[in-house]
């Protein structure tokens, strides 16, 4: 078995330190490639930059930490809206809504990250006629919190079918270090700190797992609702704005069109 790391620019130091600890853990190699200059090559720092400059005119990468973001609330009956913060060195930060054409520059350039850093796992992988592991889980992959043909593109996907707590649970049964378990989930995409909740999910996973069960195994919403201290209104809007993540990411999981 190998562990390839693959730290960028704005990725967060922690990264590396917590990937180190975890390969020390279980005697797993390890090999670092840093994906900067790939990055820089694609034009996806730049690309990102041009369209945070259209919000935020003053932004400066050298001096800001930005991150995009979903609105707190899930228990809406309207689509998700995104924005963006930029954060200076003295920690004051600034938002604003994100407009779709910015969202889609910022998301599309970013996105360059996840999709490097599989071409050069599969090089890794070829060159020691190797499978390569993803780490999806049920979440991930049934709401579409993934990079099509980036983290997605893997041979073998063992956790795809748990629930984030389940997978939680499986790491202390394995031994994982505390530290790793208790550091809060995030993407490391962004060079501003930001949690998966905060980008994407809009609510705790402990919440969220026994809802989706409610969701998916087809319990009133009242029942759920009952066990969970919510209202029945507040859990049917929530199945409601699962049912539209799985909709606008359906494409993601899409194969290839074969037959027009």
């Amino acid at each position: 078995m190998l562990g390839i790391m693959l730290p960028e620019k704005d990725s967060s130091a922690d990264s590396k330190r917590l990937a180190l600890l975890l390969a020390e853990t279980f005697g797993v190699r390890t090999v670092e490639e840093n994906i900067t200059p790939a990055l820089e090559g694609f034009g996806c720092y730049k690309r990102r930059d041009e369209a945070v400059k259209r919000i935020f005119s003053d932004y400066n990468p050298e001096e800001h930490n930005m991150k995009i973001g979903i609105n707190s609330s899930i228990n809406s009956n309207l689509p998700p809206l995104f924005s963006i913060t930029i954060v200076d060195k003295q920690g004051t930060s600034k938002n604003k809504l994100l407009p779709v054409k910015e969202y889609l520059q910022i998301v599309a350039s970013s996105n360059f990250k996840q999709r490097s850093r599989m071409a050069m796992i599969y090089h890794h992988a070829e060159l020691r006629h190797y499978a390569v592991i993803g780490t999806p889980n049920k979440h991930e992959v049934e709401q579409g919190f993934f990079v099509k043909y980036g983290d997605s593109a893997v041979d073998v996907m063992p956790i795809a079918h748990l629930y984030k707590s389940q997978v939680y649970q499986l790491a202390g049964h394995l031994g994982i270090p505390g530290e790793i378990i208790d550091r809060e989930p995030t993407s490391d995409t962004y060079s501003a700190d930001q949690s998966q909740q905060e980008f994407f999910y809009q609510m705790p996973f402990q919440e969220m797992d026994l809802i989706w069960y409610g969701f998916e195994n087809g319990f009133p919403p009242g029942e759920v609702g009952d066990v969970m201290g919510k209202t029945e209104d507040e859990i049917n809007t929530i199945y409601k704005n699962f049912v539209r993540k799985q909709k606008t990411t359906d494409y993601l999981r899409m194969p290839p069109i074969k037959d027009f």
